[in-house]
């Protein structure tokens, strides 16, 4: 299975290049796309902090995504749980993927210096 950069996320997220677009449909069109934790991660990053998007818009990009038949996540489970964690918290959608990452492979709780995370399930002060 072929995996779309955070880019390729982007354009068919945002549509603000129309050649861009065309190529990342085209590529969606020929099969599922694989997409990491990390692209996940750094797609939020960028639709926050270069588009302004709201936590709300993004989270519902993330809903999209989580179950989007022609993107492939490679942990959607961790993101789903990220996902709730962020529309309840105060801390940072990164934050929160972090904790669900470390949930997921066992190894609780996340300690941090972080006051926010740290009041999330499975989280704890250093």
């Amino acid at each position: 299975m072929r995996a779309a950069d955070t880019n390729v996320l982007i354009r068919l997220i945002e549509q603000d290049d129309p050649a861009q677009l065309a190529l990342a449909e085209s590529a969606v069109a020929q099969g599922p796309l694989w997409v990491s934790t990390l692209v996940v991660l750094e797609m939020v990053w960028v639709l926050e902090a270069g588009y302004g998007r709201s936590k709300m818009e993004i989270a519902r990009v993330l809903e999209i995504l989580t179950t989007n038949r022609d993107l492939v996540l490679e942990a959607p489970d961790v993101v789903r749980a990220a996902l709730g964690l962020w529309a309840e918290g105060a801390a940072k959608f990164s934050d929160y993927l972090i904790l669900e990452a470390a949930n997921a492979a066992g190894h609780s709780p996340l300690l941090t210096f972080d006051k926010r995370l740290a009041k999330a399930p499975g989280a704890g002060k250093v």
